[in-house]
């Protein structure tokens, strides 16, 4: 479950990790109250002034301004709450911000240089261990330094049976170039990071940037936190932090009825029980010229309900003009996936693109026979190939 950067930051400060005082606001009239509030607690003389969308590179698409003074906080604000954001991330439709951070500013001057580090926390998938990876290359796309410069990438595994030990810690301050104060304050920060990731279920944490004051100070100037969905029912105070304003209305509509869904951008909509049979499908689909336009995996009870379900899901894409159904019936039977299918086509009343239907397995000759016989616009299929091409073919 992807959660906004104020909350990210929460978790965070509840773990011991610096990260700059700051107030989430709705309203641009709050805004000054809350740089005010600020003020009084940090004796910060610049304020942040942060939307509050699940996409990166919000700065570069204008998301992210440093105010001077309150009335440069309130102009701000009016600027960012309501605008439709568009990031690298986003894509060109962009999202609406309806909430902004008011942060205390934490680039200001003093006796020592200012730096921006990188540092994320996630489950190395090859070992079975968490790792930390780190750049001293701060503020700059990941990816962009692993392509450029991937000698400036550092990587430290962490044991599961013993946790991040304080020598690692030390190994990662030194690596990114640090002494005296900072480094110790990186080490406390490192620990307390870590220490964040492992009590609270996440599957990826991400500050970019790390930050370095003037007067060495460590800060997570900015969070992305990713919860892991099947650890939410340890932490319902974090299941509250769901933001559904923030997630596709098909994911969503998908969820009450215990699909499996993930819109993409191709034409050919998608219907599978299993999650490998899906990839699969999709891997043929596009081996045959089609572009696959979701992934749905209606799991190993189909029945008319959530067939139907999926098809309206998949028909409220435009840019679908076929949907092919693979269906292997293992724990379900063909026959009652594909009385699924003719119920459902019927309840909808019209689908105006060709439907493929691929049975296999229990009672598939019936299920063939049930879709041959239903005189509806469907086609059925015996082999994964002999669906693909049909599908390529009516497309």
């Amino acid at each position: 479950m992807n959660i906004h950067e104020y909350q990210a930051k929460s978790i965070l400060k509840q773990f011991g990790v610096a990260v700059p005082e700051g107030i989430v606001v709705g309203q641009p009239d709050k805004a000054v109250d809350a740089a005010k509030m600020i003020k009084d607690k940090t004796g910060t003389e610049t304020w942040a002034v942060k939307a509050q969308i699940h996409a990166g590179g919000r700065g570069k698409g204008g998301g992210v301004k440093i105010a001077k003074t309150p009335d440069e906080v309130k102009k701000f604000a009016e600027e960012i709450i309501g605008m439709n954001l568009v990031t690298h991330q986003t894509g060109p439709q962009g999202k609406k911000v309806n909430r902004i951070l008011i942060e205390q500013g934490i680039y200001y001057p003093g006796e020592s240089e200012i730096k921006e580090f990188y540092m994320s926390v996630l489950l190395n998938r090859a070992t079975g261990r968490n790792i930390m990876m780190y750049s001293t290359e701060g503020g700059m796309d990941i990816e962009t330094v692993a392509e450029k410069t991937p000698e400036l990438i550092f990587k430290e595994e962490i044991d599961p049976k013993v946790g991040i030990q304080a020598y690692q810690a030390r190994k990662i301050a030194f690596n990114l170039g640090l002494s005296g104060k900072a480094f110790k304050e990186m080490v406390k920060f490192v620990i307390s990071l870590y220490t964040a990731f492992e009590k609270s279920d996440s599957s990826l944490f991400e500050i970019n940037p790390v930050f370095k004051t003037s007067d060495d100070r460590i800060f997570a100037a900015d969070a992305k936190v990713n919860l892991d969905d099947n650890a939410l029912f340890r932490h319902p105070d974090y299941q509250e932090m769901r933001d559904i304003t923030e997630e596709d209305p098909a994911e969503l509509e998908a969820g009450q009825y215990n699909l499996n869904f993930i819109k993409l951008d191709g034409n050919v909509g998608c219907m599978v029980n299993g999650a490998g049979l899906a990839m699969a499908t999709m891997d043929i689909i596009k081996l045959s010229g089609g572009d696959p336009a979701n992934f749905l995996d209606v799991g190993g009870s189909a029945n008319a309900e959530t067939v139907e379900a999926g098809f309206r899901i998949i028909l409220k894409d435009p840019n679908v003009k076929a949907i092919l159904i693979n269906i292997f019936g293992g724990i379900v039977r063909c026959d009652r996936v594909a009385q699924g299918v003719v119920d459902a086509y019927k309840a909808i009343g019209s689908i105006n693109v060709p439907v493929i239907v691929r049975l296999q397995g229990t009672n598939a000759k019936e299920g063939k026979k049930l879709i041959d016989d239903s005189g509806l616009k469907v086609y059925s299929a015996i082999t994964l190939q002999e669906a693909a091409d049909k599908v390529k073919e009516l497309v």
